[in-house]
C-alpha cells in the first residue's frame, strides 16, 4: 500500500498539486468563518500560511510557465498578480486586525470572494492551457519544484512582492522575518 500511495504522489504534476491546495483554501475559509475564540484564530493563522506560501510558490513556478507556455501568458499573468495583490492586501488588513475584531467577519467575506475568484481564473485561464501545452514530465518535475519553493517560502502576506524576480529578491529575508515572528507567536500563545 505504502508503494501505491508514494507512487501516486510522484505521479502528481504541479496542476493537481495546487487544485489540491485550492480544495484546502476553500475548507479553511469555512472553518474560520465557523469558528469562535482560539479555534477561529488557529484557523485563520493556518489560512494566512497557506495562502502566503501558495501564492508565493506559483509566482516563482507557474506564472513563469504561463507566460511564455500559452498564447496570451503575459496578459494572463498580469491580470493574476493583480488578483494576487489585492488579496494580499486584504489578508494584510485582516491579519493586522485579528480574528475577534469587529469587521473581520466582513473583511474576510471579501477576502473569501477574491481569492476564490481568483482560484477559478487560475484554474480556467492557466491550469488547463498548462495541461494542455506542457509536456506532463516537465509538470510532474514542478511539482517538486513547486514543494521546495513552498518550504522557504514567506509565511505572511507581502503585498508589492508578486513576481517571480520580487520573490527571489526579497522572499529569503521575508521568509526568515516571518518563520521568526511565527516562532515568537507561537511561544508567547503558550503562555497565555
Amino acid at each position: 500500500m505504502t508503494d501505491q500511495a508514494t507512487t501516486t504522489a510522484v505521479e502528481q504534476d504541479v496542476v493537481d498539486v495546487l487544485l489540491g491546495q485550492h480544495m484546502l483554501i476553500r475548507d479553511l475559509f469555512t472553518e474560520v468563518e465557523a469558528a469562535t475564540g482560539k479555534a477561529r484564530k488557529d484557523a485563520f493563522g493556518r489560512l494566512v500560511t497557506l495562502l502566503a506560501v501558495h501564492e508565493t510558490a506559483e509566482e516563482q513556478v507557474v506564472h513563469p510557465l504561463a507566460r511564455t507556455a500559452m498564447d496570451g501568458g503575459d496578459e494572463v499573468v498580469a491580470d493574476r498578480l493583480a488578483e494576487e495583490h489585492e488579496a494580499k492586501e486584504l489578508l494584510s488588513r485582516l491579519e493586522d486586525m485579528g480574528p475577534d475584531a469587529e469587521g473581520f467577519p466582513a473583511l474576510l467575506a471579501e477576502l473569501r470572494q477574491a481569492v476564490l475568484a481568483h482560484a477559478h481564473h487560475e484554474e480556467a485561464y492557466e491550469f488547463r492551457y498548462l495541461r494542455r501545452n506542457v509536456d506532463p514530465a516537465r509538470l510532474r518535475g514542478l511539482a517538486t519544484l513547486l514543494k521546495a519553493a513552498e518550504a522557504v517560502a514567506p509565511t505572511h502576506p507581502h503585498p508589492g512582492v508578486e513576481s517571480a524576480k520580487a520573490n527571489l529578491a526579497v522572499g529569503p529575508v521575508a521568509s526568515m522575518f516571518d518563520r521568526a515572528k511565527d516562532l515568537v507567536r507561537q511561544a508567547m500563545s503558550k503562555h497565555e
